[in-house]
Order: C-alpha cells, then sequence, then structure tokens
C-alpha cells in the first residue's frame, strides 16, 4: 500500500512539472524563463511532496500495528587504568658493604697492638668515586686512625674497592668500634645502605693481659723410708742406698723415692737439677766400675724383683766423684718429672751400669745420704 502511495505522488510531481513546462512562452528571446527557475521551482515542488509522502508514511492506520524495532544492547567494557611505575633515582654517592678482608668483627687484638683493617666496598650509585674522595673517620673508637685518607683509586659505578685504614688497639681491655664513611671531592659525605648514610666500621676485643704464670721453685728430700738397695742375690738393704758391689762380690743397686704430690698435675716443669752431692765412698767405684747412671723406675713397695739388668736410657750419668759432687741441671729429667705429674712419687733407681762386680772381694761402694739427696724442680702453674 505505502508503494502505490509513493507511484501516485510521482506521477502528479510530473504531470506538474509538464504543465508548467507547456505554459511557458516558447523562444530563444531574452525574455525566455531561465531554466534554472523551472528548475528550482520542481524541486521545491518536489521536495513539499516528499516531505508529505514522509510524514502520511510515518503514520500508522487504526487496523495496523507498528512493528516492534529491536534496540541494540550496550555492553559495558571494563576500563583498564595504565600502571606507570615511578622510577626512583639512584644517588650519585653511596656505597654497599661487602665484606670483612681482614679483622672479622670481635677479633681479639692485643693491648697497643698495631693492626690493619680492610673491608671490601661496592659503588652502588650513579657516580664515579675518584682518586681523590677519601676515607674519613666518622664516630667511636678512633684507634689511632688518621681523620682522613686518601681513597687512591678510582671506582666506577657498580664496582668494588678494598679501603684500609692502619689502627692501633687501645691500652685497656675492652670492646671497641670505630666507624668510618667517605667523602666526595665536594665534600659530601656519604656511606653505605640504601640511604647512603650507614658506616662501615671496626669492631675488636681488647683482652685482658695475659699475666706471667707464676714461677716456683721446690726442693725435693728423698724419703728416707722409702729408699733402699737390693743386692744381686735379692736381699732388700731397707734405708741403706748404697751402690757398686761388697766384699762379696755382690752387685748393689740403690732405689730413691721423692714425694711429688706438692707439684700440680698441670703444672709446667721448667728445669730440674740433681744433687747427689751429700755421699761417701768405699774403694774405687769409678775407677773399678765405671760410671754411674739414674733411671726412671716405680718400685713401691720395694723387693729382689727390683733388681735390674743393665740397660741404656739413663736420665743422669756420672762418671766421676768430681761429676757426682756437682749440683747439675738435667734435660732428661725434665721431661721425665713432667710425665710423672699428677702421681705421688717420683722414683729412680741408680747402679753402676758397665760394671756389676769386678770380683776382687773388695768393696767399691758409692753410700748415698738416705736423707740428703735432693731434686731442685722449677715449674710454672697456670
Amino acid at each position: 500500500m505505502n508503494k502505490n502511495k509513493y507511484i501516485f505522488l510521482t506521477v502528479i510531481i510530473l504531470s506538474a512539472l509538464f504543465v508548467s513546462a507547456c505554459n511557458l512562452p516558447t523562444g530563444t528571446s531574452a525574455t525566455d524563463v531561465d531554466a534554472t527557475t523551472i528548475a528550482s521551482t520542481a524541486a521545491a515542488v518536489f521536495t513539499h511532496a516528499a516531505e508529505t509522502a514522509v510524514i502520511t508514511v510515518g503514520v500508522p492506520s487504526a487496523t495496523t500495528e507498528p512493528e516492534a524495532t529491536a534496540l541494540p544492547t550496550n555492553t559495558s567494557i571494563p576500563t583498564v587504568l595504565a600502571i606507570t611505575a615511578t622510577k626512583t633515582p639512584i644517588p650519585c654517592n653511596r656505597g654497599s658493604f661487602v665484606k670483612d678482608v681482614t679483622i672479622p668483627d670481635g677479633a681479639e687484638i692485643a693491648a697497643g697492638d698495631a693492626f690493619t683493617k680492610t673491608w671490601r666496598i661496592k659503588n652502588n650509585g650513579s657516580c664515579t668515586w675518584g682518586a681523590n674522595y677519601v676515607v674519613l673517620f666518622d664516630s667511636g673508637e678512633q684507634m689511632g686512625a688518621l681523620a682522613s685518607s686518601p681513597l687512591g683509586a678510582s671506582v666506577a659505578p657498580g664496582s668494588t674497592i678494598d679501603i684500609s685504614v692502619n689502627l692501633t688497639a687501645p691500652a685497656n681491655p675492652g670492646n671497641y668500634q670505630g666507624n668510618f664513611k667517605l667523602r666526595s671531592h665536594d665534600n659530601i659525605v656519604f656511606g653505605v645502605n640504601a640511604d647512603a648514610q650507614g658506616p662501615f666500621w671496626v669492631k675488636i676485643v681488647v683482652p685482658n693481659p695475659l699475666l706471667p704464670p707464676a714461677i716456683a721453685q721446690v726442693t725435693l728430700n728423698s724419703i728416707a723410708g722409702e729408699s733402699a738397695s737390693v743386692l744381686s742375690d735379692g736381699t732388700v738393704k731397707a734405708q741403706l742406698p748404697n751402690v757398686g758391689d761388697n766384699g762379696s762380690d755382690q752387685g748393689s743397686q740403690a732405689f730413691i723415692s721423692f714425694d711429688i704430690s706438692g707439684i700440680a698435675a698441670d703444672a709446667t716443669i721448667t728445669e730440674v737439677k740433681v744433687d747427689f752431692s751429700s755421699y761417701d765412698t768405699l774403694g774405687s767405684p769409678f775407677a773399678n766400675l765405671g760410671c754411674l747412671r739414674m733411671y726412671p723406675q716405680n718400685y713401691q713397695p720395694i723387693d729382689a724383683s727390683d733388681y735390674t739388668a743393665p740397660a741404656p736410657g739413663a736420665l743422669v750419668r756420672w762418671c766421676s766423684t768430681g761429676d757426682l759432687s756437682a749440683v747439675s741441671i738435667e734435660d732428661g729429667m725434665k721431661a721425665e718429672f713432667q710425665s710423672t705429674l699428677g702421681a705421688t712419687r717420683f722414683q729412680v733407681r741408680i747402679q753402676f751400669n758397665e760394671t756389676e762386680t769386678n770380683t776382687d772381694a773388695i768393696a767399691d761402694m758409692v753410700r748415698l745420704n738416705k736423707s740428703n739427696i735432693n731434686l731442685i724442680v722449677t715449674y710454672t702453674s697456670p
């Protein structure tokens, strides 16, 4: 139905144009109607008709339901906000501690001792440290450090340097810490950590001074009741520490005991002097029997089994009355005595090792004074 209306309107418009054209004068004179005017008129008529047709078409009849037009559904698209990171500028002058090259924290340094502390520091700033940068004492215990000293090298960002300072431990015992920083050529003081304000430090302990060990000396007298001699036939001669041979050509060995219970087990023996100068002789023991020797031997209680055949390893040797009369320092005695500490007794055996008897039926004997045989012992205690 709408189509027919459009055809009808078109016919009317064309007819109007035709009638108008027929009523115009003919010819090509100047009075002829301008073609442009005709066209404008036709356009106006056509436009009016078209508006009328649109208005007519747009109004539905009473019996026609308007067609439902589906409206587009708008779907919201979430808006993504761009996140812009803020870049924190790197400070020009900043360091970070890498490690202690020398003198770790808590190292013990004796009072007054000189030492060198070295740190490894990294340049994690944005500026190169020039050779005219300095190491600066900042706070704490200075320990003889210079107030400032040249860095001495150029350090590019990201590079490390070993920084050393010469120090001296304080004179008094205690815990000490000295803090250091760096200073740039334009007098900017900086250190380590993210804020470039932390110091790098040296921490030491000056211990209490070691006192010299107490030195003591004691003279140990032989114990008369534990000193005796044993003959080659097994006879025990109590309290007669005689050594040599007798008129029956029997060998005789002497046994001497000393009480060492008064010396601490942890003492250190520094010297032992042997004083066997209180004696007398029968015959010519050194001429006929050779050298007299002393050996270690634990014998308490003494019996026939303690008589011992000649053996090497003597602690002391006397080859004349002059030797026996002298008070001598014996290094062999020192080591043996040290090994015995902790016991209550130090005991020895004395014999002529080369010749037991010369079989001349004459006594050749050294008779020791049972109560005046001495060891003079020097030692230190911790």
